[in-house]
């Protein structure tokens, strides 16, 4: 089991961040053990796909993994503003354009592999291949077997939040992986019925990713104004999660803790990956992940009706 980190803050997420504050993050996590990073073209219009490769750079290619993700070409636009409707605080220089032809994909891995500066990708996966779920299947996830057979990337998959997509993804292809995005956290598990089994009798790896369910499960204390899949959260997740971190006080633990420790349980996760807004928050979240709760806490959760 690894700890991975998701790299869509250094695309700026939510708000600006410097070069120097994004390379800071990316050194703690090196410091900190962690050698699997996971960015994509979407976040920040390629920015985190330029910064982590500056902060890879000249450090042994052997010794880390990188995944991104295809189905969003980036082209120029005009429009002019700040990327902010799609989550990022960038200056809106291009505009995303769903593809997942056979075309597309391979324009796609070819600009990232300029903006990483590598001459191949580890793991690439269709991203959010619900938009255009037959041509993501039929023409995207084949092309990226021909880019595999060619070695210019690893393994291959798909990311997504919706767990019946990947499901579908695990029984109509051959992926390696399948990257769940905030499907399997302390706060719901909807992957759990259907494709962790699938992902399990298939023997695809699992990635879980948004084990804080972009925010809501971060903090030790819930409050008001945490995130929930981008946007506030509801006051009914709200009180899921307080009751959460009331029971994981009782247990000597914490929210954030529990909440990378779960996903890590399940046999067929092969690494969870946790974002992280400044290196402090990394050196956070890898001591939780190396310090896991007691086994007693996950019994108490189910017997109080929380998982």
């Amino acid at each position: 089991m690894s700890l991975g980190l998701g790299c869509a803050q250094l695309g700026n997420l939510y708000e600006e961040r410097t070069d120097d504050e994004s390379l800071a993050i990316v050194d703690a996590a090196w410091d900190a053990g962690i050698r699997y990073f996971d960015t994509a073209p979407h976040y920040g219009l390629g920015l985190s796909e330029r910064r982590l490769g500056v902060a890879l750079a000249g450090r042994p290619r052997a010794d880390y993994t990188v995944s991104t993700k295809v189905g969003r070409l980036l082209e120029p636009t005009d429009e002019g503003g700040l990327d902010l409707a799609d989550g990022f605080a960038v200056p809106r220089t291009h505009r995303r354009v769903w593809d997942f032809s056979r075309d597309g994909v391979r324009r796609s891995i070819e600009e990232s592999l300029t903006r990483l500066g590598l001459d191949r990708i580890d793991i690439a996966l269709l991203h959010d291949p619900e938009h255009l779920p037959e041509q993501a299947l039929r023409e995207g996830f084949p092309a990226l077997l021909e880019l595999r057979a060619e070695g210019i990337v690893g393994a291959v998959g798909s990311g997504s939040k919706d767990a019946g997509m990947l499901t579908r993804v695990v029984a109509e292809c051959t992926p390696d992986v399948v990257m769940v995005a905030g499907r399997y956290t302390l706060l719901e598990q909807p992957a759990a019925a259907e494709l962790l089994p699938a992902c399990a009798a298939a023997g695809v790896g699992v990635l879980a990713v948004g084990v804080f369910n972009s925010g809501l499960l971060a903090e030790e204390v819930p409050r008001d104004g945490l995130p929930y899949e981008y946007g506030a959260a509801p006051s009914q997740l709200l009180r899921r999660a307080a009751q959460l971190a009331e029971a994981c006080a009782a247990h000597g633990t914490t929210l954030p803790a529990a909440a990378i420790a779960f996903p890590a349980r399940h046999p067929a996760v092969a690494a969870v990956v946790v974002g992280a807004d400044s290196a402090e928050q990394v050196r956070r979240n890898a001591a939780l992940f190396a310090a896991p709760p007691p086994d007693s806490l996950w019994p108490d959760l189910v017997q109080r009706g929380l998982l």
